[in-house]
């Protein structure tokens, strides 16, 4: 699923190429994904401004001005920026020309498709269709349902030391566990935090409240570091997703533990340990964390 990386750096490519554009026609081919895509959204999209997009967790927020269309990729959803090329069929990326010869869009999951007044289209194609697009009033935006209960931005001032130790605070439960807590962090999932931990020295498994406020300091600025290199490198690919210009993520070279089971550790090489935590596979290296 993407993560707060992939989803930023999809947020600032198609805030470069489609702010300002105006949707001119929307086809829904396939509304039933996790939630059915209502039958009015053609209608009360068209004819709108794409004034801003911004990202809250994982979720993309395209402002229309009165309205604001909430995008969430699911598991396996893209969300590309294509031009319709001339003379063929299919479409294109806007500025990178044919999707990645490596990682190909089957046109049969092309979902939903915003056309956009320069000829080009923001196309959702999502095979396993759990992603999420709904339109929503701008002054009902704070009591979505997605939303309201989501905890600081992982890359937000709010998430600080003082913070996750109050937070970790009298918890029993693994503090890997507790980041992947959307309520109590907003945006990471099972990549983000394996390799936060590790940069951390700290083992997934460890008690929450058993953590040091050394180990509180160092995994708080070991998440930030992290995130903003993953950004930095367009996020990490390993099926589905594709940034807006149909390209894969180029992080995933740089992971030191995430489904490294049975492999060396790159720093010391120990073999790298996996076990079971909140149903999610959690690798670590048992020298290097502790």
């Amino acid at each position: 699923m993407p993560e707060l990386p992939e989803v930023e750096s999809l947020r600032a490519l198609l805030a470069r190429s489609v702010v300002g554009r105006v949707i001119t026609k929307v086809e829904v081919r396939e509304p039933r994904l996790r939630r059915p895509v209502r039958p009015q959204l053609a209608a009360a999209l068209r004819d709108r401004t794409i004034r801003a997009i911004r990202r809250r967790a994982k979720y993309l927020l395209l402002d229309l001005g009165a309205d604001v269309l909430l995008i969430h990729l699911g598991m396996s959803g893209s969300l590309t920026h294509r031009r319709e090329p001339q003379g063929g069929d299919g479409v294109e990326p806007r500025s990178a020309g044919r999707l990645d010869s490596a990682v190909r869009l089957d046109p049969r999951h092309d979902h939903v498709k915003l056309m956009l007044d320069d000829s080009s289209a923001l196309v959702y194609n999502d095979p396993r269709r759990f992603g999420l697009i709904k339109l929503l009033p701008r002054a009902d935006l704070g009591a979505a349902e997605e939303l309201k209960a989501l905890g600081p931005d992982a890359l937000s001032d709010a998430f600080n030391a003082a913070y996750l130790a109050a937070k970790a605070r009298h918890r029993r439960t693994a503090i890997k566990n507790l980041l992947m807590d959307q309520r109590v962090v907003a945006g990471l999932g099972n990549i983000y935090a394996a390799e936060a931990l590790f940069r951390a020295g700290v083992r997934p498994g460890r008690r929450a409240a058993a953590l040091t406020p050394a180990e509180i300091n160092r995994i708080v600025d070991a998440t930030g570091a992290l995130l903003r290199e993953a950004i930095g490198a367009g996020g990490t690919s390993f099926r589905n997703y594709l940034d807006a210009r149909g390209r894969p993520g180029r992080f995933a070279p740089r992971l030191m533990v995430y489904a490294r089971a049975g492999e060396r550790c790159y720093v010391c090489s120990t073999l790298i340990r996996s076990r079971v935590l909140g149903q999610r596979s959690s690798c670590y290296c048992p020298r290097c964390q502790r």
